[in-house]
């Protein structure tokens, strides 16, 4: 059904990524033209889908969708992921994320009314952990300026030892495995930068808000990075 797939498209979208209609298509087994027309659909209702045909769509705001049926493995794999996010988060993330767990466990029962136990343990992570890491000075800080896009200067040191000041449109965060890194658009450079986070020595909002403009959007950026993996390809 169409509003089945549409709130397929909703959920895939939801990742913050950039979606190629044609990866869209095959995912759904829908034609392309398909993928366009209910893209159509999606924005003249309101959803805040960023993108256009032969770029990609990207979701950029959250949406809130139908109450969900969710299975028994989804449901550990929910409560083991908000474990994790707990102990190795900001503050605030990690509040949430028990407040998270405590509202999903209110209303997830077994079929005789208890509780369920999932069966995780989450331990304070070691001192040489993430916990300790020094990205989470400013990863609150960051998280808010992109949710709100707003402008912040930062201090950052390179590996080389150079210390620059930099006013930056910040995009993304990017967990790598062991590093996190932020995309953004660097006033400085005039062009996208990926800071590691944990080189940024000092974080400042600026009160300056901005708005997205052709060239320096997540969007942009993400068809760069696209385009550029295809030249090594070739």
């Amino acid at each position: 059904m169409r509003s089945d797939r549409l709130t397929h498209l909703i959920e895939i979208l939801q990742d913050g990524r950039l979606h190629l209609a044609r990866d869209l298509a095959e995912r759904l087994e829908v034609s392309v033209r398909t993928i366009y027309r209910d893209m159509d659909r999606l924005v003249a209702t309101g959803v805040p889908i960023e993108g256009a045909r032969g770029v990609g769509y990207m979701l950029r705001e959250p949406v809130f969708l139908p109450p969900l049926a969710l299975s028994l493995t989804e449901l550990e794999a929910l409560h083991l992921g908000m474990a994790l996010v707990s102990d190795i988060t900001d503050p605030e993330l990690s509040r949430a994320a028990r407040t998270l767990s405590a509202k999903i466990s209110r209303v997830s029962r077994s079929e005789a009314g208890m509780d369920r136990d999932w069966g995780f343990g989450i331990y304070p992570i070691s001192v040489d952990g993430m916990k300790d890491r020094p990205e989470f000075r400013h990863m609150s800080r960051l998280r808010h300026a992109i949710r709100d896009r707003e402008k912040v200067e930062i201090g950052y040191g390179s590996l080389q030892g150079a210390s620059t000041q930099r006013v930056v449109r910040p995009l993304q965060l990017d967990f790598w495995g062991k590093v996190w890194t932020l995309c953004a658009w660097c006033e400085l450079r005039g062009d996208f930068r990926s800071f590691r986070v944990d080189l940024i020595t000092t974080c400042q909002p600026t009160g300056a808000r901005f708005k997205e403009e052709p060239g320096k959007s997540l969007a942009d950026f993400l068809a760069k990075m696209a385009q550029e993996d295809c030249d090594k390809q070739r």
